[in-house]
């Protein structure tokens, strides 16, 4: 077996061993566990028993569904003429970007920590990777103009730089932010976002905005308003409608950008029917949906504060957190993640190390997911002392970064 399939292996059957544990308790993954709204669930039934899904979908999406996003995001001005293109989940809309926009000498800027496969799709596409750190109080935990701007540069810039110094970076073709950011949790402020927006406008980069958790944020506001011709923002529907294994989500943009992004689409045949009519429920109960799953992961992540409180040595790095998750910091306890990761499994309950998130932070938290039902958010509050206790006796314990 080659080692790349022998390390994809490893990582199939240890989330198969997970998708088949009874009663697990996911507070890993940003997952949604809240018992699905009815009447989603009534068109979910609707869709296997009226037999849709014999025929493909459109290969954009249904209309109708197209229709909703886009109203939903609520964009203004130019930006409102923007379309979308259903995929299947959020990750083949930002694959489909990147295939786009991404290739040799094409700089891709992003944050550190951020979300991983983004990075790994430019890097496969031959984009030099540059990470920004925002991790720690040195940097509030979010990303700068400032930094933004030391870290991008314009085709010219480039050109310069390279004159004295080939290895001085391509320029940036894509910036990708995450907002809010996955692990953190800080949301950008409408003055931030314009800065961001601005600073891919002036050096001629495509900003992707991925708002995969735009939904759990007290305030958001999209890039699109500010750059319509260059921003690419991306939606999906496995956090707040908790479809994550239905596969379904969307990347939406001007139609000046689509023109430049469906040459590089793989999918002809459409994204899950059923998955797309449970959407459009979705949508039509969201306002009242939101308000239910806002409060249960607002008071969910309460109780983790307060359980956090009463463990020296860690800490909630950000709180409030603006997604469905919170980042729990140990490495003033002693302790590594992968050891309270081995930790909680052993009471049926997952949360996720931070080197998946990150291989330069990652040995200082865990990330810890919470739009789940209060039992299992209390169970991982109960369970706090007793997994530190065994995490500081089993010492390390490594898991794969990947997993």
């Amino acid at each position: 077996m080659s080692t790349v399939h022998a390390v994809a292996q490893e990582r199939n059957a240890y989330f198969d061993t997970l998708f088949n544990t009874p009663d697990l308790m996911w507070l890993g993954q940003n997952t949604n566990h809240a018992p699905t709204h009815p009447a989603v669930r009534a068109a979910l039934h609707a869709a296997i028993d009226d037999a849709g899904f014999n025929a493909y979908a459109p290969p954009l999406g249904l209309e109708a569904l197209r229709d909703a996003i886009v109203a939903d995001l609520g964009l203004k001005g130019e930006a409102a003429a923007s379309r979308a293109v259903v995929t299947d989940g959020a990750v083949a809309a930002l694959a489909l970007a990147c295939r786009a926009f991404c290739g040799p000498g094409k700089g891709f800027v992003t944050t550190d920590p951020g979300w991983k496969w983004p990075l790994q799709f430019a890097a496969r596409a031959g984009s030099p990777i540059t990470e920004i750190p925002i991790y720690g109080d040195e940097h509030a935990f979010r990303l700068g103009a400032d930094a933004l701007r030391a870290a991008t540069r314009s085709a010219s810039d480039s050109d310069a730089a390279s004159l004295s110094s080939p290895e001085a970076g391509a320029a940036t073709a894509v910036i990708y932010l995450v907002d809010p950011n996955n692990p953190l949790g800080v949301c950008y402020t409408r003055d931030e976002i314009k800065a961001f927006a601005d600073r891919a406008k002036e050096i001629g980069a495509i900003l992707i905005h991925d708002c995969t958790y735009r939904d759990f944020a007290a305030e958001h506001t999209l890039a699109a308003d500010f750059y319509p011709e260059g921003t690419v923002t991306i939606v999906s529907f496995s956090k707040w409608l908790g479809f994550a294994g239905l596969r379904l989500g969307a990347l939406v943009a001007h139609p000046s950008l689509l023109d430049r992004i469906l040459p590089f689409s793989e999918a002809p045949l459409g994204a899950s029917v059923i998955a797309q009519k449970g959407a459009l429920a979705g949508f039509s109960v969201k306002a009242e949906w939101l308000t239910t799953l806002r409060a249960l992961v607002q008071q969910n992540q309460a109780d983790v504060v307060e359980a956090v409180k009463l463990q020296p040595g860690l800490k909630v790095a950000v709180y409030p957190s603006h997604g469905n998750f919170l980042v729990i910091e140990c490495v003033d306890a002693g302790v590594r993640p992968e050891a309270l990761v081995k930790a909680f499994a052993a009471h049926g309950i997952m949360v996720r190390q931070g080197a998946y998130h990150t291989p330069r932070f990652g040995d200082r938290f865990i990330k810890v997911s919470l739009s789940v039902p209060r039992a299992w958010s209390q169970a991982f509050c109960d369970c706090l002392p007793h997994a530190l206790q065994a995490a500081r006796e089993q010492g390390d314990a490594p898991i794969a970064a990947q997993f």
